[in-house]
């Protein structure tokens, strides 16, 4: 699409936050870069390791230095840097049971070197939502927990870790997303809570994350009607300018979530979206998915430059919006030239697995009923029974255990039961047999395939690598999250060279 010079239209580009495909800029990136796009989104489509990363990062800077460069590096399940091995630390809940705020500053600050050596501006998180719900489908061991207290000052320990190498955090997803029971990547969640519970157990970690000196927040599509039983928060001038600016005191840069999510997509076109939301108190409009030639990015910068011009936006307020996300990049461009040479791609991966594996350690419990079931005799058979897990996570995840056990004891085999419909495999002989199940308790299905295979076999192994249920099984591990240094710390207990934890978090939440 031929540029177009005006103001208004560059100050329209300045707010967007599109996602692309492939490894390198595509030509319409370069040419929307050169005409004022403000941010772009990196997701494991685009990277293949951090040099690689550096270099896409640098040609999108040759068009735009300003350019705002996000991703979702939460660590654990959400990874888009690791995403074909797994994380090397394990995610928020699993910090949230150590609750040590030190260690979890100091792996807040280890993704931010890797996210640093490859210059990137922004990543969204930490997910500041209290996982008020056990049956919350998309949050879960994304959480630090559900205690209010305790994920706001582990909220705060991770923004300052992250920020401390040059890196904006971003708080999501406001005004929290943990207590619902609908993924908002699928449909608009409800969350059915008071003002008072509102305000005593879902706004502390923001206001945390705020008192911290977090760069960015992000607004997550909830409808939440204590605060606005009209529209999503997405939408809502109560909720983004009234709760979060006026009184939460945010002055920083407040992004959406992907505007594709049909909590939202299915309410209004794309650029009405956009126009509503900046309408209503946001920044930047993030945008997962773009057409192969740029179209859609460009039709969004037209809808806003159109709603200026019948007086639905206020030019002011577009304005106000782009120098937000210019004072992001600014903030970031500073830091980054006080961090010139960058530290080699190496050094940060050596100090941040034996950090990830020290983390999943502490966070491992074990029950067993008969703990002669370990350590493993001979290769297991292990079984992992893996419903997809939420659209925020990348597909195809890898099946990390059986990987990690192979390393260690050759000829262990591996099988993934993915829907409610697969048979067990032969359970027969004197194979161990290791389960692998993420969140059983929200999936009567795998609760009862996981009873089956018990009762066939008393002797199995159960690891939970979400949020705990009852025990069952011979001995019952729990990882409280999805990541390769805690696939790696269990492998090596499995095969008698850890010392766990013994006990149980509370399931709930």
């Amino acid at each position: 699409m031929p540029a177009r010079s005006s103001s208004l239209d560059r100050l329209a580009m300045t707010v967007l936050q599109p996602g692309f495909d492939g490894v390198a800029p595509p030509a319409w990136l370069r040419g929307a870069l050169a005409d004022g796009l403000g941010g772009t989104v990196l997701f494991a489509r685009n990277i293949v390791d951090v040099g690689q990363t550096a270099a896409l990062v640098a040609a999108l800077r040759e068009e735009n230095p300003a350019v705002v460069v996000a991703a979702d590096e939460e660590g654990g399940a959400v990874t888009r840097f690791e995403a074909a091995l797994g994380s090397s630390w394990p995610g928020n809940r699993a910090l949230g049971v150590v609750d040590d705020v030190a260690r979890t500053e100091r792996v807040a600050q280890a993704i931010g070197r890797l996210l640093a050596a490859a210059d990137v501006t922004l990543n969204y998180a930490p997910v500041a939502d209290v996982n008020a719900n056990p049956a919350n489908p998309v949050i879960g061991i994304r959480s630090f927990g559900p205690d209010p207290d305790l994920v706001a000052r582990h909220t705060a320990a991770w923004v300052t870790g992250l920020q401390a190498e040059g890196v904006a955090a971003c708080a999501k997803h406001f005004p929290g997303h943990g207590d619902t029971v609908t993924d908002s990547h699928l449909a608009l969640a409800t969350v059915h809570a008071s003002l008072d519970v509102l305000r005593e157990r879902d706004l502390p970690p923001f206001r945390a994350a705020v008192e911290a000196g977090v760069r960015s927040i992000m607004c997550g599509h909830l409808l939440v009607p204590a605060l606005d039983p009209d529209v999503p928060a997405t939408l809502s001038r109560r909720i983004l300018t009234g709760l979060l600016r006026e009184e939460l005191g945010f002055d920083g840069m407040l992004v959406t979530d992907a505007i594709e999510m049909r909590a939202v997509a299915a309410l209004h076109s794309p650029g009405e979206v956009a126009v509503r939301a900046l309408a209503a108190g946001a920044d930047a409009i993030c945008v997962g998915v773009s057409s192969p030639g740029g179209e859609s990015v460009y039709a969004l910068r037209d809808a806003i430059v159109e709603a200026v011009r019948d007086g639905r936006l206020p030019e002011e307020r577009l304005a106000e919006a782009a120098a937000r996300v210019l004072a992001l990049a600014d903030w970031h461009a500073a830091r980054a030239a006080e961090r010139r040479p960058a530290e080699p791609a190496a050094a940060v991966d050596l100090q941040g697995e034996e950090l990830g594996l020290e983390a999943a350690r502490a966070a491992m419990r074990v029950v067993a009923s008969d703990a002669a079931s370990v350590p493993l005799s001979q290769p297991p058979l292990v079984i992992h029974v893996a419903p997809r897990m939420s659209r925020a996570v990348e597909p195809g995840a890898p099946a990390g255990l059986t990987r990690e056990l192979a390393g260690l004891l050759p000829g262990t085999e591996g099988h993934t039961i993915m829907t409610e419909a697969t048979a067990l495999p032969d359970l027969s002989g004197d194979r161990p047999v290791v389960l692998v199940v993420h969140d059983a308790g929200r999936h009567a299905w795998v609760r009862e395939l996981v009873a089956t295979a018990v009762q066939a076999r008393p002797d199995a192994i159960v690891v939970e690598t979400g949020i705990p249920a009852e025990p069952v099984g011979a001995v019952y591990v729990t990882t409280h999250g999805v990541s390769r240094a805690s696939e790696r710390v269990v492998a090596r207990w499995l095969t008698g060279g850890e010392e766990p934890r013994s006990g149980q978090e509370k399931a709930a939440g």
